[in-house]
């Protein structure tokens, strides 16, 4: 495949799922370099898109599509916007190899850029003919922190889909999971959103998101590191839970000029 990105596998998938969903190490963490400046808490609406891209497709094309994505951002309706190659897929992930990620302030913000004439130009003309499937969630979050993620910015993306009749109780753990952490005061240069989809059309199942976004890619390593020695009742109680997850890492790729 021409758009083949080289990536390393995390085969321990659960355990990665486990890192970002009980991210309570989050709050434990202070970064004494990099770190976001300083904002009001804020609602988004969360927007995330990956993408597989057809076997043997043109490098140039790929990156046609991510840049036309990207100057989707000068839309007044787009509070943030950016699109890339992963940095890592640790787990299956069915095989997608890029993701968009995109914030609003409102539903109706994100109802206006999906049917803007723009969106609607770069996903006929340069994403269909060559995406072979796409996966989106949408979910409203309470942010600490800004609203745009600067370039730079290492994020771990989880989607967990639930088994059969265990969606509320799943919701439920991960709520006050999130409750829990989010009751310490969040270290400098962290943020994390959390919610549950509420466009199931394209989510293929998957019915929560979580996005963890750190200052840079040393700190999601230094993450993980720390997280090797977690106990393991966390995985105990979510893993009978659930029917499969996506674990996937993304850095916020500077804006270039044609993006501008």
């Amino acid at each position: 495949m021409a758009c083949g990105k080289t990536f390393r596998y995390c085969h321990s998938s659960f355990s990665s799922l486990r890192s970002s969903l009980f991210f309570s190490s989050l709050h434990r963490y202070h970064s004494p370099a990099q770190s976001f400046s300083s904002a009001a808490r804020s609602t988004a609406v969360e927007h995330v898109v990956l993408f597989k891209f057809l076997d043997f497709t043109d490098q140039s094309k790929i990156d046609a599509v991510m840049s036309g994505v990207r100057s989707l951002v000068s839309l007044d309706v787009v509070a943030h916007l950016t699109a890339g190659p992963l940095l890592h897929r640790r787990s299956a992930a069915a095989g997608f190899t890029h993701m968009l990620h995109g914030r609003y302030r409102s539903k109706d913000d994100l109802a206006a850029y999906s049917e803007h004439p723009a969106h609607v130009a770069v996903v006929k003309e340069l994403g269909l003919p060559i995406l072979e499937d796409i996966l989106a969630v949408d979910w409203v979050a309470d942010l600490d922190g800004p609203m745009v993620p600067p370039p730079g910015s290492a994020m771990r993306l989880t989607l967990a889909k639930a088994k059969e009749g265990a969606e509320s109780e799943l919701k439920e753990m991960l709520a006050k999971a999130k409750a829990s952490a989010s009751a310490s005061a969040p270290p400098v240069g962290t943020q994390v959103s959390f919610g549950e989809n509420f466009s199931p059309a394209r989510a293929k199942g998957y019915g929560v998101g979580l996005l963890a976004v750190f200052p840079g890619i040393e700190e999601l390593d230094a993450m993980d590191a720390r997280e090797k020695n977690t106990v393991d009742s966390v995985e105990e109680k979510v893993k009978p839970l659930l029917e499969s997850s996506i674990v996937l890492d993304f850095v916020v790729p500077p804006p270039s000029t044609g993006d501008l």
